[in-house]
């Protein structure tokens, strides 16, 4: 820059105070060869700037896309001159004609690939400090880095696109279900801790000390109480809040698709929920998903996959071995629980080094090993255990499998939690590392007739498998007191891909259900008094038959988008720590802040 120009770098490089009266004319994925002459404004950030010698060209960029943009000394010498100032994120108006591109220069990867906009004026709105990363959708950034600068994280085109598409599901949500006559109603945040589930975050009161609020976990007993109020049908899309450890699709907020109606049963709900699931998926990825989507019990996915939402996508089911081993001199084998085999067509050619790294993966699960048995070319079995195993043993395991040449077989054998959730993990990884699934295909999936509750060891008690408000299926009230285990749910589930994104069931509706309920899970009139008093009031008063679904909204867009992490879909999310990087919350708060809360912390044990 000359001495002359560095002199008047104050007035003419300045940060403007205001937009001086400019208004933006197009976003930056707008302007087409239909535009070609046209005068246009346009406002964004400097994704890349090249000085080719005479002219420097930078790609303006906004939420929407990218435009290049042309600095020509032969158009405008000033306006040439200042923008040797321009740097990668400075923000920036600009005002200029469309022309096209010269041959040879247009790019059919863009929107706008096929013109620039040569620039008579410009304004410097903004300047901007070296970012920590490249703002781009290739990053090698660690995603702790990115988490912490998580409002340029949200620059990169990627996680915009994200965003855009998100707001397009909802909106597309509200309009389906506001067809429909539901009416969307909000629930309040600060409630009542119903301990029934998950962890609640709770929230001391100043006003009330030594009392605390709960942050709802889901807005259930609320969207029960609106249909005892003759709200008739209900929706929200809310924050929900559980205090739990986090994994890659779980997150401490989460926001749901809250729906409910009354007057209803279990045809009714699904064959709307699956209209929505739908409607959204064409109106903002453009797939048609079935018809009708195929439903499967929950004893049959167990049975098959081994995990109660399966990803239908590719084959590989289970097959049960237990009795082939009853008694067996493979004591290993002849004293579990369950045994379940894996058949993998043409796995014979994973090597011993990725065996050894799927035992390792198993164990994750509390498998204790990963036993396996390869079929070779000439039909003979390759295994450390074969020699375990008489005639009767192979022939019998030969005819379940039905394995051929070049296969491998994989076994796990223990209590059934394990083999189920180990195998069943196994299943999804041997799929990835074959190919064997269609990453383009979305294969919904119903889940039908649930447990109804679910014995927990530790609190020596049935729980409810969903929740406590969830109704017995027609004729099974006998079963709940006489064989709990065995009592099924009116519940459903839908899944996609091995998510599952949604579910719901139908709700008890009458005191006297409600209260049996109560009793098979061990709570006393006195304790579910206190607890659900407000619920047990209101299903006196007339409560009408009812029930509804709720949607992970964050799921569904995961996978809407093909992202691998919820985080990827939630503007501000937290680490798997439940922490915010970028506000560094949760953090201390002033002694002053406890003193009128009437909380006093324990002193933190020295290391």
């Amino acid at each position: 820059m000359s001495e002359q120009n560095e002199e008047r770098s104050y007035d003419e490089y300045r940060v403007i105070e205001d937009l001086g009266g400019w208004k933006r004319t197009h976003n930056c994925n707008e302007v087409t060869a239909k535009n070609l002459g046209e005068e246009v404004l346009l406002m964004g950030w400097v994704q890349f700037r090249r000085d080719h010698g005479g002219l420097i060209f930078i790609d303006l960029r906004d939420r929407e896309g990218l435009t290049q943009v042309v600095f020509s000394p032969e158009h405008n010498t000033d306006v040439h001159e200042r923008a040797h100032a321009i740097r990668s994120e400075y923000v920036v108006a600009i005002k200029g004609k469309v022309r096209a591109r010269p041959d040879g220069m247009i790019n059919k990867g863009l929107t706008t690939g096929e013109i620039e906009i040569i620039v008579d004026e410009w304004k410097l709105l903004n300047t901007s400090e070296t970012p920590p990363f490249a703002i781009e959708d290739r990053t090698d950034a660690a995603e702790q880095l990115r988490l912490k600068y998580r409002f340029l994280d949200l620059r990169r085109p990627i996680l915009a696109k994200n965003f855009i598409l998100r707001n397009k599901a909802a909106q597309s949500v509200r309009r389906f279900l506001d067809g429909l006559g539901f009416l969307e109603v909000e629930t309040p945040v600060l409630t009542k801790s119903t301990p029934e589930g998950a962890r609640d975050f709770l929230v001391p009161s100043r006003m009330n000390n030594g009392d605390f609020y709960a942050l709802p976990q889901s807005p259930q007993l609320f969207k029960q109480m609106l249909m005892v109020s003759g709200l008739d049908r209900y929706f929200q899309i809310v924050k929900c809040f559980r205090d739990e450890d986090l994994r890659a699709d779980r997150q401490p907020e989460f926001t749901q698709i809250d729906i409910e109606m009354s007057f209803t049963d279990e045809e009714t709900i699904m064959g709307m929920a699956e209209n929505m699931i739908r409607t959204v998926f064409t109106e903002t990825i453009e797939k048609e998903l079935p018809s009708a989507f195929p439903r499967m019990t929950y004893a049959d996915a167990m049975r098959d996959y081994g995990v109660d939402k399966p990803d239908v996508r590719f084959e590989l089911k289970h097959l049960e071995a237990t009795q082939i081993f009853k008694g067996s001199d493979f004591k290993v084998f002849a004293k579990s629980e369950l045994i379940k085999v894996l058949r993998v067509p043409n796995g014979a050619q994973l090597s011993r080094k990725e065996i050894d790294e799927y035992t390792k993966f198993v164990e994750i699960y509390g498998s204790k090993g990963l036993a396996w048995i390869k079929v070779k070319e000439n039909g003979e079995w390759q295994s450390p255990i074969v020699k375990f195993f008489n005639e009767e043993e192979i022939a019998k395991l030969s005819e379940l499998t039905k394995a051929e040449a070049g296969d491998i077989l994989f076994f796990q054998a223990g209590s059934t939690d394990i083999v189920n959730a180990a195998l069943g993990a196994l299943r999804i990884k041997i799929g990835e590392r074959l190919e064997l699934i269609d990453e383009s295909a979305y294969a919904p999936l119903w889940i039908t007739d649930f447990p109804l509750l679910e014995y927990n060891p530790d609190e020596k008690r049935y729980v409810a498998r969903h929740h406590p408000f969830t109704s017995p299926q027609v004729g099974q009230m006998d079963t709940i007191s006489e064989n709990p285990g065995e009592a099924l749910a009116r519940a459903y589930d839908l899944v996609i891909n091995g998510y599952e994104i949604g579910g719901g069931s139908i709700r008890i509706h009458t005191p006297e259900m409600q209260q049996k309920m109560f009793s098979a899970l061990g709570i006393g009139e006195e304790e579910a008094r206190s607890k659900f008093g407000f619920l047990m009031d209101a299903l006196k008063f007339g409560a009408p038959p009812h029930g509804g679904i709720a949607f992970g909204l964050d799921r569904l867009i995961m996978i809407l988008c093909g992202a691998k992490s919820i985080r990827d879909v939630i503007a501000f999310p937290k680490t798997q720590k439940a922490t915010c990087l970028m506000t560094e919350a949760p953090s201390a708060v002033a002694s002053t802040q406890l003193r009128d809360l009437g909380i006093r912390l324990r002193e933190k044990k020295e290391a």
